[in-house]
């Protein structure tokens, strides 16, 4: 049986849609896909050069609105961030820099910058990132590391829910997304790495130091 990449633990079948095998956790309660039919690296990069990442689309810009606001409302231009997973276009890192705020950036394929992360930050953001992550634990480990003392983690994904039919669910389409998140996994991932606080608004997801 497949273990669970998060917290270790076994997991149970869960689905099986167009022959891809989910997973679900049976203690952290996330859903993973098999890690078979994960892309090569030279297959995921190809997927996302054909995103649409125009840091000036609107569309775009609204999207991650919700992380912009909250980091503006919790920190100031003296603070350092890093926009973690930052893609091909870093529009969470435009917006705040546009506002003075001062943010690095990072992505193992479009900047794959080792300096950013033997730094310490006043706040990560991780936008549309945590659902590609191949071992979460590791990943989760490293931003924990990443935070000064009362650090904040902005990350936004899609929370899966038992109100939603898994199998018709959008979100999962994308291959790119492995990883699967509940409400019951983030109050895991706080209790694990000792966040002080964790709370979810508008599918952003904040934990604190």
């Amino acid at each position: 049986m497949l273990q669970c990449t998060l917290c270790g633990s076994q997991t149970s079948s869960f689905s099986v849609v167009h022959t891809q095998e989910y997973y679900k956790c049976t203690h952290c309660h996330s859903i993973l896909l098999h890690s078979s039919y994960f892309l090569t690296a030279i297959e995921e990069k190809q997927r996302y050069d054909i995103h649409n990442n125009d840091v000036h689309d609107v569309g775009y810009q609204k999207s991650v609105f919700p992380i912009v606001s909250s980091v503006t409302e919790n920190h100031t231009k003296a603070h350092k961030g890093l926009d973690f997973g930052s893609g091909s276009g870093p529009v969470v890192t435009m917006l705040l820099r546009n506002q003075g705020f001062n943010v690095q950036t990072f992505d193992p394929f479009y900047d794959p910058n080792p300096l950013a992360l033997k730094q310490k930050y006043d706040y990560i953001i991780c936008s549309e990132v945590m659902e590609h992550f191949y071992i979460p634990a590791k990943e989760f480990k490293l931003l924990h590391s990443l935070l000064k003392t009362n650090g904040m983690l902005y990350c936004k994904t899609n929370l899966y829910d038992e109100t939603t039919n898994f199998d018709t669910w959008w979100y999962k389409n994308d291959p790119t997304h492995v990883f699967f998140y509940t409400e019951k996994t983030i109050h895991w991932i706080k209790k694990k790495y000792n966040f002080r606080e964790a709370s979810i608004t508008k599918n952003v997801i904040t934990f604190k130091i």
